[in-house]
């Protein structure tokens, strides 16, 4: 008879306990008591397992007890399912694997994204319906909490920028399309159901929102911000983080710093060498981390894989620990993007070896490393670097220290588990949720033109045409980093909907892009063959119809991450497509389903009316049809500048005085202006009061005037205030967003609107790089868009 070693008894007894554990979740073990759990097993309520001391208090006994391979497992992340992890549920292999000892995150794990941009699937039983993935959540935190020694539980991180990035979660518009709602109220209402959908799940870590800012949109993942200008973003992503958290989750903002403008706008494995200012960095790139750290007190963060003035920012602590934390007092921990630890080493070349990669990454104040590749990747030589004492201990204590708090500031060592994972199938895409969904599909459009009113159309047309290759595409609205498996409805789905009883034609008329792309976008192909053939047949169907509605722009091949392009222009045969269609004399409508800022000239020239739709999430097709034919009234504004042409780049708001002047050689003037975005009605601004006129440095201006809906239709209007140091130390921005709210007015009502400025809003750098507030006079400028200003004020700071 074959021995059993005495490891493989202790293996067996504990796989026994962990079987036992799974099959019958409602039993308390004797670890579980009223009030607390007994995490180390011996007996004792030791001060970091009891519920009533300081949290700090708990991270300081919690340390002392750790080993180095606990310690260091704290580090690193375990991605889950169909990424790294092979597992499912919790296995006699977990035994013996490195995360026995315990781990920092398991990242999207059973979360039925079924697709992966390393050729991984992660498609899974567990993730649908959502009580049984949070029924499997519980399983796996319950081998940490039974089956560790000293049964620190994991922290369940997730995307979450379109919601949650889960199987059937509820879907939200992309984010360039809810920067174009402002509407901070709106964007609370999605942080909520983010992170309640999130926790009922399981997760509690969501890796939202996106604070980078999009200031050359040939960037791909220019879709997935919320615009260009810092103070919009700010504000737009404090509602965020404190909805996030205010439902029991972690806010993990990203991508720190300085990520959203590579080189040439290139994407993909060339993101690095961002060209911008240490003064730009200051004002314009952090400034939405600084809101969302000393505002919504986000208890994470993520480190980008870039580098900036030479230095990697994973590997930097000027921005991790001095910027971070002394500067900001960021309280949370910090977890790498994919590969920024191994970029340090083989990307930009200024570590040895990986472990040399490993060790400046964590001097520099990164907690937690991620990647596509097993966790001891990383954990193995931090242990040998703290072994031969490269690493102190004291410094490996801190960054543990931080994940622990961020997981005792979670609950996790009281409330480890989903404690009613029946709920959430009555949470997930719960119909309150898909209101939200609804309401947030709607307010992101854009009206950009809408020439002689030809927009809403009557609703007793006869018969339309609907084509473009955007007409009925279902794919842009799922995103990698939001929910899906989420049915969409189209723009011909919206309109079908909308219209049962009138004859709706649809062709597609062409694809996105064409045969020869991506070359085609320096060197166009002729059109001719299939791709003629399939205009034609448009063509033909737009003759006989009372109106044609296009549908142009971009889809996820070719807009998102590792997705830039040379180019702004409609890619492929659609403007092709939109010129014949427009030859037939039809009224032409063209609605834009795209990722960035397209240079439409020909289009804002010949086609009377232009709906930017953005990807609209699930209710998209439906929005575009209530606006075509007038059950909405559209109160969106543009959340980025529209260059003419992309020679024209950078073209951004705000910018320095004389930046964008007149030249009698090159085009003049963006094509749609930050800020701007029509209505079917009209407002009148007046009665502007500013006060006090003169005020000290310390204090605050009120800004207050009326506005009122002089048409005919209920419509939003979004009033912006925008201010300007007529003199100062140093060059600043012409025009700086420092007020903004959207405002829904019946035909004749008129409501005031009041604006606080205070010193932070007034405040500069000035030429030792010392925030301050200096004296002099500041104008005063209300309007609809950044152009168009409707009233001017000013007040004085004095000396």
């Amino acid at each position: 008879m074959k021995k059993i070693s005495f490891l493989q008894i202790v293996i067996l007894f504990s796989l026994t306990c962990l079987v036992q554990a799974q099959s019958n979740m409602g039993e308390k073990l004797n670890i579980y008591h009223t009030d607390w759990i007994d995490l180390n097993k011996n007996g004792v309520m030791d001060p970091y397992e009891n519920p009533k001391l300081d949290i700090e208090a708990r991270v300081k006994d919690l340390i002392s007890r750790m080993t180095l391979e606990e310690k260091t497992c704290q580090t690193a992340t375990l991605y889950g399912f169909g990424r790294v992890l092979k597992d499912e549920l919790p296995n006699e292999s977990w035994l013996t694997s490195i995360w026995k000892d315990g781990i920092a995150n398991i990242d999207e794990h059973l979360n039925g994204y079924d697709g992966h941009h390393e050729g991984k699937n992660a498609d899974t039983q567990y993730s649908w319906p959502p009580s049984k993935h949070a029924s499997a959540i519980n399983t796996v935190q319950k081998f940490f909490i039974e089956q560790t020694r000293l049964g620190i539980p994991v922290d369940f991180t997730n995307e979450g920028i379109r919601g949650v990035c889960h199987q059937g979660g509820t879907l939200f518009p992309a984010d360039i399309a809810t920067g174009s709602s402002w509407d901070v109220d709106l964007v609370s209402k999605i942080g909520h159901i983010t992170g309640s959908e999130a926790r009922i799940l399981g997760y509690t870590n969501i890796y939202s929102p996106i604070l980078d800012l999009a200031r050359d949109p040939r960037w791909g993942r220019t879709v997935e911000t919320y615009g260009e200008d810092p103070y919009l973003v700010s504000r737009i992503g404090v509602s965020q983080v404190k909805a996030l958290q205010e439902e029991g989750v972690v806010s993990t903002p990203k991508h720190f710093a300085v990520y959203s403008v590579p080189k040439g706008g290139r994407d993909g494995a060339s993101r690095t060498d961002p060209h911008v200012t240490p003064r730009e960095v200051e004002e314009i790139y952090l400034a939405p981390f600084k809101a969302a750290f000393t505002e919504g007190h986000a208890m994470g963060t993520m480190s980008s894989y870039n580098d900036y003035n030479g230095i990697p920012v994973t590997g930097s602590s000027e921005f991790l620990t001095k910027k971070l934390r002394d500067e900001w007092g960021f309280k949370g921990y910090v977890v790498s993007d994919s590969r920024a630890v191994e970029y340090i080493f083989n990307k930009h070349h200024v570590a040895k070896d990986a472990k040399d990669a490993v060790r400046q990454s964590v001097e520099a104040g990164l907690n937690v490393r991620t990647d596509f590749t097993p966790p001891e990747d990383f954990i193995l030589p931090l242990r040998e670097l703290v072994q031969e004492g490269t690493i102190p201990m004291s410094t490996l204590d801190k960054r543990v220290s931080d994940v622990l708090r961020v997981k005792f500031w979670l609950g996790l060592f009281d409330h480890p588990y989903v404690e009613n994972p029946s709920l959430a199938d009555k949470i997930v895409s719960s119909e309150e949720h898909l209101k939200v969904s609804n309401e947030a599909s709607h307010e992101s459009m854009v009206l950009l033109k809408n020439a002689n009113n030809i927009l809403p159309l009557s609703k007793n047309i006869r018969s339309i045409l609907v084509t473009g290759p955007n007409a009925d595409a279902v794919k842009p609205n799922i995103c990698r980093y939001g929910p899906n498996r989420v049915d969409v409805v189209t723009v011909l789905e919206g309109l079908r909907e909308k219209l049962p009883n009138v004859e709706i034609k649809y062709t597609k008329g062409c694809e996105v892009v064409d045969s020869a792309w991506p070359e085609s976008e320096i060197m166009p192909r002729e059109l001719k063959g299939r791709d003629k053939e399939e205009i034609e047949k448009a063509v033909e169907m737009a003759k006989g119809v009372d109106a044609a509605i296009v549908v142009l722009g971009e889809d996820e091949k070719i807009t998102g991450e590792f997705h830039s392009r040379t180019s702004l222009d409609l890619p492929g045969y659609q403007l092709d497509l939109v010129k014949a269609i427009y030859e037939t004399g039809t009224p032409v409508i063209v609605v834009l389903v795209n990722g960035r800022p397209l240079s439409i000239n020909w289009v804002d020239k010949y086609v009377p009316a232009v709906i930017e739709a953005w990807f609209p999430g699930k209710f998209g097709g439906t929005a575009v049809a209530d606006i075509i034919f007038g059950d909405y009234n559209p109160g969106g504004k543009l959340p980025i500048t529209f260059p003419k042409t992309v020679g024209q780049l950078p073209m951004d708001f705000p910018f320095k005085p004389a930046s964008e002047i007149n030249d009698p050689t090159g085009i003049q003037g963006v094509l749609y202006p930050f800020g701007h975005g029509l209505s079917f009605t009209t407002f009148k601004y007046s009665n502007l009061k500013v006060s006090p006129e003169e005020q000290s440095a310390d204090g605050e201006i009120k800004v207050a005037f009326e506005i009122e809906n002089t048409g005919r239709l209920a419509g939003d209007e979004v009033p912006q205030l925008y201010i300007n140091a007529e003199v100062s130390s140093v060059t600043t921005y012409v025009k700086n967003l420092r007020g903004f709210k959207r405002v829904h007015l019946l035909p004749g009502e008129k409501k005031l609107v009041e604006f606080t400025l205070k010193p932070e809003d007034l405040s500069i750098l000035d030429r030792n790089m010392k925030r301050t507030v200096e004296p002099g006079r500041f104008s005063v400028m209300l309007g609809s868009s950044s152009e168009d200003i409707r009233l001017n004020g000013s007040f004085t700071i004095k000396h």
